[in-house]
């Protein structure tokens, strides 16, 4: 029975672990996510919830890092007191976001993984509702375990962990994802990311005489009935569905798959390091000729031609939705260099290349 206890205990603390680095590689996609979740709120439950909105970013520094810390916690039995209770209150209240999404069909991917690992809302909810199960039954048995390392030592293990995941944050936060999952990454090709992996598999339920009979190709037979049709092989559909690029002259989508391509993401102008963007400005001059560059922007024409001609802008400009934009690249402004629709490289503002660096990856390819 001990042996089992221990186990709970240790399975509950990688788990937390393993979900807090997955998402210390992505804050910004976590905040994302929670921003998401107090828009539904919002609108749902009242306005209250857009106080935390501008806040998402460091509420989400603050879970992910409360995540790897406390399942580190738990593998050593760390003042188990306190942290069983920590770990009871916050996976009641993931269990309750997620019940809620795949309840409602609020929000359709709870990020619990990050990119890494995609979960239907049923999928987290059914998750989550296992490691309530879990963490109910070591909440219970907590005095029952003793602290594998004692204190004041475990003290500075705890505050050394948290310190370090903490630094881990603020620098993808300040540079990018350690390791990109999104179908934007280094190496990467957008087009054929938008196109399926293999041919559709469909499945045709049909009724007759008050049966239902299942079929993998559509039956001549009329006196069937159509119920429904699924796809059976859904990992085959496109890795990204929403790359959209336009101007008020029509669609440029495929313009920025021809040739070399400087994509400047510039998500929202207002908002946007007005530093970075006078050197990614400098950069894609010096570049003239030999790389086209496109400025990709979710601003309406107004608010971004105000604050182009302040910063002489003088580079062509279209339009994407600001949720590819922040798929794309998690920077405001960031640099992407594409070569025939693959991504050669990305830069986040903070990384400005130089124009040679460009050239030199541009050659490499050639």
């Amino acid at each position: 029975m001990k042996a089992l206890n221990t186990g709970i205990r240790y399975f509950v603390g990688v788990f937390f672990i393993f979900s807090g680095l997955i998402k210390i590689n992505d804050p910004v996609g976590t905040s994302i996510k929670l921003k998401e979740y107090f828009q539904v709120f919002s609108a749902d439950f009242g306005s209250f919830f857009e106080i935390f909105i501008p806040f998402s970013l460091e509420l989400a520094v603050i879970v992910v890092v409360l995540e790897v810390v406390l399942g580190f916690a738990a593998i050593i039995a760390y003042r188990f007191n306190i942290t069983t209770w920590i770990l009871l209150v916050i996976i009641i209240f993931f269990t309750f976001l997620t019940f809620y999404s795949a309840a409602f069909d609020k929000v359709t991917d709870c990020g619990c993984f990050g990119d890494a690992i995609p979960l239907t809302p049923l999928q987290s909810f059914i998750k989550d509702l296992v490691l309530l199960g879990l963490i109910i039954f070591i909440f219970i048995k907590r005095k029952s375990f003793q602290p594998i390392i004692k204190q004041p030592k475990s003290d500075f293990i705890v505050i050394g962990i948290t310190a370090i995941c903490l630094l881990l944050s603020v620098y993808a936060i300040r540079h990018l994802p350690y390791i990109d999952f999104r179908p934007y990454n280094v190496g990467a090709n957008i087009q054929e990311n938008m196109q399926p992996s293999a041919e559709y598999q469909y499945q045709y339920v049909m009724k007759k005489d008050g049966e239902k009979f299942k079929f993998e190709v559509y039956p001549s037979d009329t006196t069937y009935e159509f119920v429904e049709m699924n796809l059976l092989n859904p990992e085959a559909q496109p890795k990204i569905t929403d790359y959209s690029v336009w101007n008020d002259e029509g669609d440029f989508t495929e313009k920025t798959f021809q040739g070399k391509k400087l994509l400047i993401i510039i998500e929202n102008i207002v908002k946007a390091d007005k530093q970075a963007l006078q050197e990614i400005n400098a950069v894609a001059q010096n570049l003239a000729g030999k790389v086209e560059p496109m400025i990709l922007t979710s601003n309406d024409e107004r608010t971004f031609e105000s604050y182009r001609h302040e910063y002489q802008l003088a580079i062509d400009y279209y339009y994407a939705d600001h949720t590819v934009l922040e798929a794309m690249i998690r920077s405001n402004p960031g640099i992407m260099l594409l070569q025939d629709g693959t991504v050669l490289d990305k830069w986040h503002y903070n990384d400005v290349p130089e124009s040679d660096d460009v050239l030199e990856l541009l050659n490499e390819e050639n």
